[in-house]
C-alpha cells in the first residue's frame, strides 16, 4: 500500500489517482466527509479535524481486512472504450471472409490461398499465418469461433481498449501460427480463428497476473488467473479430431507475452482515443494486406 499520512494529520496522500479514489470511497462509505486534491504529483484526501482519527481507523481497518485475506488493497481495474466496436469488426471480418470462401467468390480458392501450409510458410509466404486466422472449414467451425472470440475479445477490449486489444490478438494469433509451423511436419495445414481466440484468452490472463493485486501468502489465489486460463484452454482447445492443439497452445503462449507487454503500457495510451483507433485500423490493415499478398502472390505459385 503506497498511501501514507502526511505532516498534516488531516490529509492522506498517494501517487495514484485510482488509489486516492478507492480510499475516498472507503471513507465516504463510513460516513466521513472527504475532499480530494492534486498537487506536486501527489493526490491528497483532506478530512475535517474532528474526523481525522476516525478516517485513520477506517483506512487501517480496510487494509487489515484485505491483508487478512492475503491480498494487498489495490485500485479498481479501469475499463477502456472500444470493446464492443472491436468484437463487431471481428465478427464482420470473419463472416465476410467465410462468405467469400464458402462460395469461392470471384472464382478464387480462398481456402487454398489463405490457409497455413507449413512448407509454403517456410518458403516465404508469411501472410498465411494471418489470413488463416480468418478462414473456417464450415458453419459449425465459424459459429464456434464467433462465440468464443466475441466473449474473450470483449473482455480483452474492456481491459486494454478495443483497438489495442485486437491489434494484440491479431499479432499473437499470427505469431502462434508461425510458431506452430516449426512444430508441425512440412505437409501440415491449418485454418481458423481459434488460435487468435486463445490468444485473446491469454491476453486477459496475462493482464490479471500483472495488474491485479499481488498476494502475500496464498499462491493459489495469486496464480488463479493463470490456472483458470489454462483450464479453459484445456477444456476448449484440445477436443475434436481436427483440432490443432499445438496451434492453440502456441497462440495462448504468444497471447501471454503480448498481454504482458500491453499491461505495461501507460494508462494514458490505453485511454487515448487516437491510440485505440490507430491500433484498430492497424489490425484491420494487417489482415487486408495479408489477403492482398495472398491473392496477388499466392495465385502465382
Amino acid at each position: 500500500m503506497k498511501s501514507q499520512a502526511s505532516d498534516d494529520p488531516n490529509i492522506f496522500k498517494t501517487r495514484s489517482r485510482d488509489e486516492c479514489q478507492e480510499w475516498r470511497l472507503v471513507l465516504v462509505a463510513a460516513g466521513i466527509s472527504v475532499e480530494p486534491s492534486h498537487r506536486d504529483g501527489w493526490w491528497f484526501l483532506s478530512v475535517k479535524p474532528e474526523d481525522s482519527a476516525a478516517a485513520a481507523e477506517e483506512i487501517a481497518a480496510y487494509r487489515s481486512e484485505n491483508q487478512d485475506r492475503g491480498i494487498v488493497a489495490s485500485s479498481r481495474v479501469p475499463i477502456y472504450r472500444g470493446a464492443y466496436v472491436g468484437v463487431i469488426v471481428y465478427c464482420g471480418v470473419i463472416i465476410l471472409v467465410a462468405a467469400f470462401s464458402f462460395r469461392s467468390a470471384f472464382e478464387i480458392d480462398w481456402l487454398s490461398l489463405g490457409r497455413v501450409e507449413t512448407s509454403k510458410v517456410s518458403q516465404g509466404q508469411f501472410w498465411r499465418v494471418i489470413t488463416a486466422l480468418t478462414l473456417h472449414l464450415d458453419v459449425e467451425h465459424l459459429l464456434s469461433n464467433l462465440l468464443f472470440g466475441t466473449v474473450f475479445g470483449l473482455l480483452a477490449g474492456r481491459v486494454f481498449g478495443g483497438g489495442i486489444a485486437w491489434l494484440g490478438i491479431v499479432i499473437a494469433g499470427a505469431l502462434g501460427n508461425y510458431i506452430n509451423t516449426f512444430i508441425q511436419p512440412p505437409n501440415h495445414t491449418s485454418i481458423g480463428a481459434s488460435t487468435s481466440v486463445f490468444a485473446a484468452l491469454a491476453l486477459i490472463t496475462s493482464h490479471s497476473l500483472v495488474v491485479r493485486p499481488t498476494v502475500s501468502s496464498h499462491s493459489l489465489i495469486r496464480w488463479g488467473p493463470m490456472i483458470g486460463g489454462v483450464l479453459l484452454l484445456a477444456m476448449l482447445g484440445v477436443g475434436g479430431e481436427r483440432t490443432d492443439v499445438a496451434a492453440h497452445f502456441a497462440g495462448f503462449l504468444s497471447g501471454l507475452a503480448i498481454g504482458w507487454i500491453a499491461s505495461k503500457l501507460p494508462k494514458r495510451w490505453l485511454a487515448s482515443e487516437n491510440a485505440q483507433v490507430c491500433s484498430g485500423v492497424s489490425a484491420i490493415a494487417m489482415i487486408a494486406f495479408a489477403w492482398i499478398l495472398a491473392v496477388i502472390l499466392g495465385s502465382q505459385n
